[in-house]
């Protein structure tokens, strides 16, 4: 694991309710017993930003990415499970060397976006604690501005000396989810973010 993330920690900061996790049955038994499938089943991941996915009703497992995407392109990938969703990506998790990959299927493409699960719900967990917690000053929304854009970077600045595969370029999903934060694109209605955005 490149971060340090537990259940513990996960549930005193969002609460049990706002952590989704995968049961151990929607991955392949191959993949089961994987660190990111246990991460995924046992840690979680905070609800909002990223969106992970529900197992199909009928046999109870995760797609893989050749019922997503077409796999022609994606040599190997075919037989990954579709962990979850971020903005328009499908996220994937390669169970051989534990990265996470971001499919679009509009631009027919990929891209390593984490280099293990524990990078995942690092920076989903420092994202959504920004979105849940910010409030901007009364009265200065332009120092609240660029109070915002500073924790988004220092976000981006922790996350890259352990892990660059998520903001390596300002075109990986991560990179785009940034900018809208920094925009106050992403605070919910009832967060103090919004209140104080929009009153």
């Amino acid at each position: 694991m490149l971060f340090d993330v537990t259940r513990g920690e996960l549930v005193d900061v969002f609460g049990e309710e706002r952590i989704a996790y995968l049961p151990a049955t929607a991955f392949p038994p191959a993949v089961a017993e994987t660190e990111g499938a246990r991460l995924l089943r046992t840690v979680g991941v905070p609800t909002g930003t990223v969106r992970l996915r529900e197992p199909d009703a009928g046999s109870g497992r995760l797609p893989l990415v050749r019922d997503v995407v077409d796999v022609e392109d994606f040599e190997g990938a075919d037989e990954w499970p579709v962990i979850g969703w971020l903005l328009n990506a499908h996220l994937a998790l390669d169970p051989g060397s534990g990265k996470v990959y971001a499919f679009d299927a509009d631009e027919e493409t990929a891209q390593e976006l984490h280099a293990d699960i524990s990078s995942l719900i690092h920076v989903t967990v420092r994202f959504q604690r920004l979105l849940d917690e910010f409030t901007f000053n009364d009265g200065d929304e332009e120092a609240g501005f660029e109070r915002l854009e500073r924790e988004v970077e220092e976000v981006r600045q922790q996350t890259s000396r352990i892990d660059p595969l998520p903001f390596q370029d300002d075109d990986t999903v991560w990179s785009v989810v940034g900018e809208e934060i920094a925009m106050g694109q992403r605070f919910k209605g009832d967060s103090p973010g919004a209140r104080s955005l929009y009153g």
